[in-house]
């Protein structure tokens, strides 16, 4: 009898270190931070994580944008990768970037081209990386003088390009 209890106690041992090691694993797999989803036109997914993003050419700029008001609003140094450089050489006419509050902007593939008015995807502002930094990863607009106007933009608010907490960019 006091054998049967030792094996049983050995044994639930064991099945504990072995779904203890099997959480361990998963949780060391997980991604930190937020993910990012790309949806190719062909209805391919890729997600994309802080480390992956982090293994692509560098961009890091000051920027600030103006708003439908004429404000200059999120003036800092923004850290990330050049948008066109994320989605590399993949057939598509607009990009739809979605952000976690449901905020949605279609930024044609002209815009994510533009060498004089770069976007990128930042991960980074003012040095505070994602997952601190709480907007999360953010499109931005960086042209070399920092500053995006609405007119120069030829838009109604060139803010409203700056998209917080991108959750997924859809080919289109």
């Amino acid at each position: 009898m006091r054998g049967l209890r030792r094996g049983t106690l050995v044994g639930l041992t064991l099945l504990a270190a072995a779904l203890a090691a099997a959480l361990a694993i998963r949780w060391a797999l997980e991604p930190r931070g937020p993910v990012l989803q790309i949806v190719l036109l062909t209805g391919e997914e890729r997600r994309v994580d802080l480390s992956q993003l982090r293994r692509l050419p560098v961009v890091s700029r000051r920027g600030e944008s103006q708003n439908q008001y004429g404000n200059w609003r999120d003036a800092g140094t923004y850290t990330g990768v050049l948008l066109r450089d994320l989605l590399g050489a993949v057939a598509y006419e607009e990009v739809e970037v979605a952000a976690a509050d449901g905020y949605r902007v279609t930024i044609d593939r002209a815009r994510v081209e533009d060498e004089e008015y770069p976007m990128a995807l930042a991960y980074a502002f003012n040095g505070v990386q994602v997952p601190e930094w709480s907007d999360g990863f953010r499109i931005v607009v960086l042209p070399d003088d920092g500053r995006v106007s609405n007119e120069e933009y030829e838009a109604t608010s060139a803010g409203s390009y700056w998209v917080k907490n991108v959750v997924r960019l859809t080919l289109q």
